[in-house]
Parts: structure tokens; C-alpha cells; sequence
């Protein structure tokens, strides 16, 4: 998987995987692949749970109050999980890799994930994670929108909960 230029991709597979965790190592492995990530290492049982103690740390940058504390947070997934950048050409094509070669799935995640995010964030806006506004939903999204104005995890979210508000205003001037 390639970081694009707004960090797209990562921050997407991120809030799939926080969204829906997987259950199994082999289900990572095969939602990472589909997602795009090149499978350069051998998936570990480690890896599930390592994995998932990322995603619950990364669901605290989604979670924070305010640039500041997200930013604080982030860099602390940085510090940890990644390297300098340097040119490889490991697939055929020249690109930027911010870890070391010959890690697992769970480091790999850990550093695409962390620079994905930092990338969608400083590109897009440091509002653009969050948690679906309709009530009952804690799902997160990753706002790609072009005006920057998502509030729901998904269309069906966001057409459930205008209609339960046009039919609380209707209830209002019905008494």
C-alpha cells in the first residue's frame, strides 16, 4: 500500500479495522492485502493482538479534544513506530518507506497507519477524524470529503438520523 499524497489509505484501513476488528490473524492478514498493503512479511498470532492495542491507541487520537492533544498523541505512535524515511525500490518502483525492512505485519501497520494518519491530518485538517454524529453510532470515519463537512460514518447514518430529526420536528408541531 502506497501512502498518497493525503495519507488516504491508511487512515481508511485504520477506522475499517478499528470499526471492525478482526477475529483472527488470518483475517487481518487477508483485509491488509485487500486493502492494498504488500505483503512483505508473514503474519505471527502476536500480530492480532499487538494490532489491536494499536488500534485502541489510535482510537485516542481520534477521540482527542482538540489539535493539540491529537497531535501530542500521534507523535507519540511516531516516536514508536516508525523510522527515517528512505528511498527503496524493494517492488520495482522508487517510493518512501518510514520503517525498517523485514518487520511484521503488526509494525508495519503500526508505522503506515502513524504516517497515513499524521499525513491526512497536517494535508486535510486536524478535524478530520471523528466519530459518527447519528445517535447510538461510536463508529469512526476518516472525513476524505472535499468540503471537509462529514459528520457520519456512512450515508445510511446520515439519512437515519435527518430522518428521525425531520420526524422529531414534525412531532413538535403536531402538538
Amino acid at each position: 500500500m502506497h501512502i498518497n499524497p493525503y495519507g488516504r489509505d491508511p487512515v481508511l484501513l485504520a477506522a475499517d479495522l478499528a470499526n471492525d476488528p478482526p477475529s483472527s490473524v488470518a483475517e487481518l492478514a487477508d483485509r491488509c492485502v485487500a486493502a492494498g498493503l504488500a505483503r512483505e512479511w508473514t503474519p505471527q498470532p502476536a500480530d492480532l493482538g499487538a494490532v489491536t492495542a494499536f488500534l485502541a491507541r489510535w482510537a485516542e487520537v481520534v477521540d482527542a479534544p482538540a489539535a493539540g492533544a491529537r497531535a501530542e498523541l500521534l507523535n507519540a505512535l511516531l516516536a514508536e513506530g516508525t523510522g527515517p524515511p528512505r528511498l527503496t525500490d524493494h517492488d520495482g518502483h522508487w517510493h518512501l518507506h518510514h520503517r525498517d525492512d523485514g518487520l511484521g505485519l503488526a509494525a508495519v501497520l503500526h508505522a503506515l497507519i502513524a504516517i497515513g494518519t499524521a499525513t491526512h491530518l497536517a494535508t486535510r485538517g486536524m478535524d478530520r477524524l471523528g466519530r459518527c454524529a447519528a445517535p447510538g453510532c461510536e463508529r469512526i470515519f476518516a472525513d476524505v470529503s472535499r468540503n471537509g463537512r462529514q459528520r457520519y460514518c456512512s450515508a445510511r447514518c446520515g439519512n437515519t438520523d435527518a430522518v428521525r430529526r425531520h420526524r422529531l420536528r414534525q412531532s413538535g408541531r403536531a402538538a
